[in-house]
C-alpha cells in the first residue's frame, strides 16, 4: 500500500533533532510522498534543504500562509512569485484566510490570497487553501476567481456538508482530511460519510493536529495511516482501497494524472 501525505511541515524546527528517523518511519509504513507547504520567507531555506535531501519523497510548495500576512505582505508575495519563476514547485501553498487568531490584517489576507490564486492560474499549478473561521471570505474570493484553470485542495477540511458541497461544486478541488477526522466530537465523520471517495485526499499537517491516540502531541507523517484507517471505517472499505483511491486523487492534483 502506498499513501501520500498531501500536507506536512516536516521542515519545522520541531523535527530538527530527528528528521531522518521521522521520514524513515513514514517510509516504513508506505507513506512514500510528503508535500511540504511553505509558511513564509523564513521557512524557505529549511523547506528547500529537506526537499533536496529527500528528492524522491519530499516535494516543496511555495506560498505565504495567511497567518503570516502582515504590513509587509507584498514583499513576501513578491518573493513567492520570484521563487516560482526560478524553481519547480508542486503547488502554490499554503494560502488562504485565517480569522481565528487575529483579524487585524483581514483585507491584506484577502489581497494576498487573491494574488496567489492568480499566480497559480498563470503558471498552471494547484493551490492549497487554508480556511479557519473564514469560509465566507474564502468562498467570496474563490467565486470571483474560479474557472477551468483553478484547482487544488481545501486543506484540513472541517466544514459541514453544505460547505463541502460548495467546494465540490467548483469542480477542481479535493478535500484534505487529517487528524480532526479521528476526533470523537468533531462531527467530521458524519460529513465525510456523505462525500464520495473521489473527492478526498489525506494529510497530517505535521507537526500540528495529531490524530487520536496522539492528540496534543507532535504530529508526523507516519500517523497518516491512522487517518486512513478512520476513513476506511467511515466508508466501510478495506484500507488498501482507501490507500489506492486517495493516492490516485493526490496524484491527480499534483501531476494531473
Amino acid at each position: 500500500m502506498e499513501f501520500i501525505d498531501t500536507h506536512t511541515h516536516l521542515f519545522s524546527e520541531q523535527f530538527d533533532d530527528d528528521i531522518d528517523e521521522v521520514i524513515q518511519r513514514s517510509l516504513n509504513e508506505g507513506i512514500t510522498k510528503m508535500y511540504l507547504p511553505n509558511i513564509n520567507s523564513d521557512t524557505i531555506d529549511s523547506m528547500m534543504k529537506l526537499s533536496a535531501r529527500y528528492p524522491e519523497n519530499c516535494f516543496p510548495l511555495m506560498g505565504l500562509h495567511p497567518c503570516d500576512v502582515k504590513e509587509d505582505y507584498q514583499r513576501e508575495i513578491d518573493l513567492v512569485k520570484e521563487w516560482h519563476a526560478k524553481h519547480k514547485f508542486y503547488a502554490v501553498g499554503e494560502i488562504g484566510i485565517d480569522l481565528f487568531w487575529d483579524k487585524t490584517f483581514v483585507e491584506q489576507q484577502k489581497d494576498a490570497f487573491r494574488q496567489q490564486i492568480q499566480l497559480a492560474k498563470k503558471i498552471q499549478l494547484p493551490i492549497v487553501i487554508h480556511v479557519r473561521d473564514s469560509f465566507d471570505e474564502v468562498f467570496e474570493i474563490v467565486n470571483d476567481e474560479n474557472d477551468d484553470s483553478l484547482f487544488g485542495i481545501f486543506h484540513c477540511f472541517t466544514g459541514d456538508i453544505d460547505q463541502a458541497k460548495q467546494i465540490l461544486n467548483y469542480g477542481g478541488f479535493k478535500l484534505g482530511l487529517g487528524g480532526v477526522l479521528t476526533f470523537k466530537n468533531s462531527g467530521l465523520d458524519k460529513t465525510i460519510s456523505q462525500i464520495d471517495m473521489e473527492h478526498l485526499v489525506l494529510e497530517t499537517d505535521s507537526p500540528y493536529l495529531a490524530p487520536v491516540p496522539y492528540r496534543g502531541k507532535r504530529n508526523e507523517s507516519v500517523y497518516l495511516k491512522l487517518v486512513a484507517e478512520k476513513l476506511a471505517e467511515i466508508k466501510n472499505l478495506p484500507l488498501s482501497e482507501v490507500a489506492k483511491i486517495t493516492t490516485e486523487n493526490a496524484n491527480r492534483v499534483f501531476y494531473g494524472k
